[in-house]
């Protein structure tokens, strides 16, 4: 775990900056719906941008102002301390609004901070419907940025290349399905710590090196007899994107639970369904992240979500759903009174949880509430175990 826990902690690890040293370039993206893939058959490292090691949010905040989601403050935090210098370009997606203004924010900072704005600095749109209007449109995205990476980089993006790239990251879905599948079962080998630390490298680590040490991981949990769920709750994690170890470590540790599950966009659930390796791969991509519609940036497609919670919570027998929403993020905010209401009405336990991102986090009090919830989970399970069994007349 040294290497994967090397780059989710770290906002320089060890796989980017040897692979800057290579000579090759780097760009970071913020949102799951850019296609790593583009980039990788570009030659070209895709790192998904976070906002992990701030220690503040002092010059966000002159760009964003306070009523705004900490996420994206403490990347153009981190952008304004010079600590993206490693970019050779970035990727700004409108994931939700707050997430768009980085765009301009950045670009702003960058007037009064110098060399904070990589030399490729590209906004690349998505429509908020899958429909067949906005599957072209999103189509006609991916050309534009793949026409725009060519420019600049001058390099030239091929489909043979983009097929090459989308085998390559079908291994590692493979292997993260396996894992998942894993955690599905009666006694779970692998911590949800673990799982997630392993899950947030691989989108941050080369492609190669990231297979490579995940196949060798694979191998070990393969090997792995001991129950780490035993007489645990089991628990899924859902909500606003966090690239956090420490939130799954926190449901975890000294609590008695064990999270067996994540439906947030850093985790395991974009790993889970492979890419079509047959066909035009512009389409290919496009269906495969434009079909999904896991995020509630998505229009119309609420009852798909959860239907496939559902089925997600099923599959892991999860006694619980943390639901988390980072402060002012309407879209998850939203979404999880939602998906509250309907779970709770089909015999779910939920927690609600609205929390800050990174250096304002108040873990003291979300523990406070995590143990209520699962003594509230506790009761209710041995209420069912002392039951008396129903006789008929």
């Amino acid at each position: 775990m040294d290497i994967f826990y090397d780059a989710a902690t770290k906002v320089k690890c060890e796989s980017i900056l040897n692979w800057k040293k290579s000579g090759k370039p780097v760009v970071g993206y913020t949102c799951s719906y850019a296609p790593p893939e583009i980039f990788h058959a570009a030659g070209i490292l895709p790192v998904r941008l976070r906002g992990i090691e701030t220690d503040g949010t002092d010059i966000a905040d002159a760009y964003f102002g306070p009523f705004i989601c900490s996420f994206p403050k403490c990347i153009l935090q981190l952008a304004g301390k010079g600590m993206f210098d490693f970019l050779d370009g970035a990727v700004i997606t409108p994931g939700c609004d707050s997430m768009r203004r980085i765009d301009e924010c950045w670009r702003k900072a960058g007037e009064d901070h110098d060399g904070i704005v990589p030399p490729f600095f590209y906004y690349f749109d998505v429509p908020h419907k899958s429909e067949a209007h906005g599957m072209r449109w999103f189509k006609n995205e991916l050309k534009l940025m793949i026409k725009a990476i060519e420019t600049h980089f001058d390099v030239k993006i091929t489909h043979k290349g983009i097929l090459a790239a989308i085998k390559k990251f079908n291994i590692g879905r493979r292997m993260l399905k396996e894992i998942e599948t894993m955690r599905w079962a009666k006694d779970v080998v692998v911590s949800g710590t673990d799982v997630f630390t392993a899950t947030i490298a691989g989108a941050v680590m080369p492609r190669d090196e990231y297979n490579q040490h995940l196949k060798q991981w694979l191998s070990g949990l393969r090997r792995r007899k001991k129950s780490l769920s035993k007489n645990k709750i089991r628990l899924m994690l859902a909500g606003s994107a966090s690239d956090e170890i420490n939130l799954i470590r926190l449901l975890e540790e000294n609590t008695g639970a064990i999270v067996v599950a994540e439906n947030i966009c850093f985790g395991i659930r974009a790993e889970g369904n492979e890419i079509d390796e047959k066909g035009d791969p512009i389409d290919n991509l496009a269906k495969h992240y434009m079909d999904q519609s896991v995020c509630p940036r998505m229009y119309g497609k609420y009852k798909e979500r959860l239907t496939s919670i559902k089925e997600r919570i099923d599959r892991a027998r999860v006694d619980g759903v943390v639901m988390q929403n980072i402060r002012f993020c309407d879209l998850h905010g939203a979404e999880n009174s939602l998906y509250e209401r309907d779970l709770e009405a089909a015999g779910i336990p939920c927690l609600k949880l609205e929390r800050e991102y990174g250096p304002r986090a108040d873990s003291g009090r979300m523990k406070l509430r995590i143990n209520a919830f699962l003594e509230r989970i506790d009761a209710k399970s041995n209420q069912k175990s002392t039951e008396p069994l129903s006789v008929s007349a």
